[in-house]
């Protein structure tokens, strides 16, 4: 995955909703016309979690069309945990699905109770609200690429629940 934020986005004054075409999550709204993009960006997209996503792939070849009905797809990631890198693989009826089921594998429950994603010019904004741990938190992904983008959301999200769990209280 390439870098997150290489545009001329982190550089306007203007706030964070303007760049963005549709609605934002009502909990984030306020936050969204306040803040500017890069303060934004630091308290939704945290970059320094000891979670990171690596390669993504969808590994079924074409899908002949006579296939009814729902059907999952096999996917397969390189994601890094702390100092541990490995491949995981999942089958799942999307790419959310089979990543929150890549970290539950590896001892990161994350569950997703909200999902908003809207266009934001060339790129995507994925909002997400995931529950872990007895926490909730609302994480945000961006990228010109829609799954890209929700992928990066749900890291996002892990890596500020796991935050929020290692933070005393």
């Amino acid at each position: 995955m390439h870098s997150l934020f290489a545009t001329g986005y982190l550089a306007s004054p203007r706030c964070f909703a303007a760049h963005v075409d549709g609605p934002i999550p009502r909990a984030l709204r306020e936050e969204a016309e306040m803040k500017s993009f890069l303060e934004f960006v630091e308290d939704y997209v945290p970059t320094n979690g000891p979670l990171r996503l690596g390669q993504w792939s969808c590994t079924d070849g074409e899908r002949p069309s006579g296939r009814l009905g729902p059907q999952a797809r096999n996917y397969q990631a390189t994601i890094a945990f702390g100092d541990q890198i490995g491949t995981s693989r999942a089958a799942a009826s999307g790419p959310v699905a089979a990543l929150t089921e890549m970290l539950h594998e590896r001892g990161v429950a994350v569950e997703m109770t909200a999902f908003h994603q809207v266009p934001a010019g060339e790129h995507t904004a994925t909002f997400v609200r995931g529950s872990g741990g007895g926490r909730t938190e609302w994480a945000m992904g961006w990228s010109d690429d829609p799954i890209e983008s929700s992928l990066r959301a749900v890291i996002a999200c892990a890596n500020r629940l796991l935050a929020g769990a290692l933070t005393p209280a």
